[in-house]
């Protein structure tokens, strides 16, 4: 009620001043451009007080349950699919930062938190355990994920089952968060030299500014004090479908990195930890790609960390590109370094592509402005 008092109060004072312009100025063309600014100025002012910006830290999570349930099989189950590992890293990092709050504490405070995981169990309405989502229900730039379940059983029987389901989401919508940032704000330098020497786009974070080129490669690097944060990309020749696998892969990344990615001294230069790195297929802009996932080291040398890399197929040229983001951090967490750097990974566009959202196969229901009426007037 407050603030659509100040919003009568303000279209007053602007009314007000919109007449006086219009009397102090001649043609009609004017007074139209100050009427069409202000409708602007106040459709805006609108949308901000009705749906405020999602607050919280990428990777936090908000769990609306009640303090009995939370601690029960129910509330455990669901803590233990949040609370792990995230993989491909050298000591352990859970995937979230995790909260839990009482649904009758669950305010106006506090619905605007980034990521919620909303939690209803009852016997009475449900006869299965289902999940879905919803974008921007109580806030601009929100996900939140329902879990409806019949009993406290079934609902740790699901999360049992689902957990990674569950995980893959939330990390999902985070990255997506981050590419669409990476819009506005990205490595200028990077996006150049991917541009020239391999007519692709991408979009690596804006800190990362140091180069060195190569043939058919680049490196690119924060050179941050406490933490390294690179970018590799380079191609090699497309030899069919073995091209894909463990072997191949990492032996390409290995030669490659040892050509370009020198140590201190002749006996030195970046190696795979090949059985500390996993390589999977996945989909980026709806085509096939492989992941690698794992630790580096430099031989002969104390340094390393983990990387992650994503190898596609350009069918025009034959070949196969290359990106890699790498980590070193020393004494460091590097969960938020190796998460900004994956999630660009999947700004690469080959010639003719577009930049797309990472899919998830979950549910996604649409929220009109009803229910957030009804989100606003059950506080």
């Amino acid at each position: 009620m407050k603030n659509n008092n100040m919003s009568e109060q303000m279209s007053k004072h602007t009314i007000s001043a919109i007449y006086k312009w219009k009397g102090m100025m001649k043609g009609t063309s004017c007074s139209l451009l100050i009427l069409s600014l202000f409708s602007l100025f106040l459709t805006s002012c609108k949308k901000e007080f009705v749906i405020p910006r999602a607050s919280g830290r990428p990777y936090e999570v908000m769990v609306v349950m009640s303090d009995k349930d939370w601690q029960d099989v129910q509330g455990r189950a669901l803590f233990t699919v949040l609370d792990t590992d995230i993989p491909g890293l050298p000591q352990p990092e859970r995937s979230f930062h995790i909260s839990q709050v009482e649904p009758k504490r669950f305010d106006s405070i506090l619905n605007i938190f980034r990521n919620i995981i909303l939690v209803d169990i009852n016997k009475q309405i449900y006869t299965k355990t289902s999940m879905k989502f919803a974008r921007d229900k109580y806030a601009i730039d929100q996900i939140v994920l329902t879990i409806q379940s019949p009993t406290p059983e079934d609902f740790a029987a699901f999360c049992d089952e689902h957990g990674q389901e569950i995980i893959d989401f939330l990390t999902k919508m985070e990255m997506n968060r981050l590419i669409k940032e990476l819009k506005d704000k990205y490595s200028k330098v990077t996006a150049l030299l991917a541009h020239e020497i391999f007519d692709c786009e991408f979009h690596a974070p804006e800190e990362i500014k140091s180069y060195k080129r190569g043939e058919n490669f680049f490196w690119t690097s924060s050179n941050g004090q406490s933490a390294l944060v690179n970018i590799c990309m380079y191609s090699y020749p497309y030899e069919g479908p073995e091209t894909f696998n463990k072997q191949y892969v990492l032996a390409k990344r290995d030669s490659i990195m040892a050509a370009n990615i020198p140590g201190t001294l002749p006996t030195m230069h970046m190696a795979t930890d090949t059985l500390c790195t996993n390589v999977k297929p996945i989909v980026v802009h709806n085509q096939y790609a492989m992941e690698a996932r794992g630790l580096w080291y430099m031989e002969n040398d104390g340094m390393g960390g983990p990387f992650v890399s994503h190898s596609r197929v350009d069918t025009t040229r034959n070949i196969v590109i290359v990106v890699e983001g790498f980590v070193f951090a020393p004494e460091k967490m590097k969960r938020g370094l190796m998460r900004r750097l994956e999630g660009s990974l999947y700004t690469l566009n080959l010639p003719d592509e577009k930049t797309t959202d990472i899919v998830t196969t979950l549910e996604e229901v649409a929220v009109t402005a009803e229910d957030r009426r009804a989100a606003r007037q059950q506080k």
